[in-house]
């Protein structure tokens, strides 16, 4: 594009504003209406004033309505995400909360964000887990890490083995056998349903999901490990047999958060 000479240069263009370009300024026309134009073929139904794609709204909903974005259980939105991370992070801060990606373990996950001296609402509602959940998951947890280290990607689970497990924590002093049953079986499915726990081929066959990782990392396991065993002391709990093991890997946990810091 020809410059224009000096001598001829309107004085109002000099003072235009800096968010113009040099088409703008020779026609004069307001970037805005390219703006409503972009916005108009986003557009999915009347007065649709969204900014976002098709395909971009449906990952940033999955990701509101679930816990998490996993590239298993939702292949085409965890790319989404991925591929569109600050996009959607805008649209989360927008309500306060945070977009947390994992491209290791290829998770979303969403969480309320957090800022010294402001309590900021939030859409998210804190869910506590049974006793029986928090059995599976220090369980899980485990299983799934002692399976990846010995290489193997791929980890199942038998669902009366993990019934077994949570039977073996009932307090002596317990009795009512049916009660517990019923709620070691409701555990086990809120933890597919929440996809913790995926199907298989096999009803009685249940594979673990790598998000078990992300939901529950090394510290969190350690202290919940703390908390079954002072809980079943005395009692001769499987989960002591997981000491040693938590230990050394809270320790590995420590060293990667320094390193994290120093970096």
């Amino acid at each position: 594009m020809l410059e224009p000479n000096p001598s001829e240069t309107d004085d109002r263009l000099e003072e235009a504003p800096s968010g113009y370009d040099e088409q703008s300024l020779a026609t004069g026309e307001d970037l805005s209406d390219d703006s409503d134009a972009d916005r108009s073929t986003l557009a999915l139904f009347s007065g649709d004033e969204g900014g976002l794609s098709l395909e971009q709204r449906r990952a940033l909903v999955c990701l509101m309505r679930n816990k998490f974005v996993s590239a298993t259980g939702n292949p085409a939105e965890w790319r989404v995400i991925r591929e569109h991370s600050q996009l959607i992070k805008s649209r989360l801060n927008d309500m306060f909360l945070d977009l947390h990606l994992d491209l290791q373990h290829e998770v979303a996950y969403k969480r309320k964000v957090i800022s010294d001296g402001a309590d900021f609402p939030t859409l998210l509602q804190n869910t506590a887990y049974t006793r029986e959940e928090t059995i599976l998951l220090v369980y899980l947890r485990h299983r799934y890490r002692v399976e990846q280290q010995a290489g193997h990607d791929d980890v199942t689970v038998d669902r009366q083995e993990l019934l077994d497990y949570i039977a073996t924590f009932r307090p002596t002093h317990a009795t009512d056998r049916s009660r517990d049953k019923g709620r070691a079986e409701k555990a086990v499915d809120n933890m597919v349903a929440s996809r913790v726990l995926t199907r298989t081929n096999d009803a009685d066959r249940l594979r673990i999901s790598s998000v078990i990782a992300v939901l529950l990392p090394l510290a969190r396991l350690a202290e919940l490990h703390e908390w079954l065993i002072a809980k079943n002391r005395g009692q001769g709990s499987p989960a002591e047999d997981l000491d040693t093991d938590i230990d050394d890997d809270l320790r590995v946990v420590e060293d990667a958060v320094e390193m994290e810091a120093l970096g």
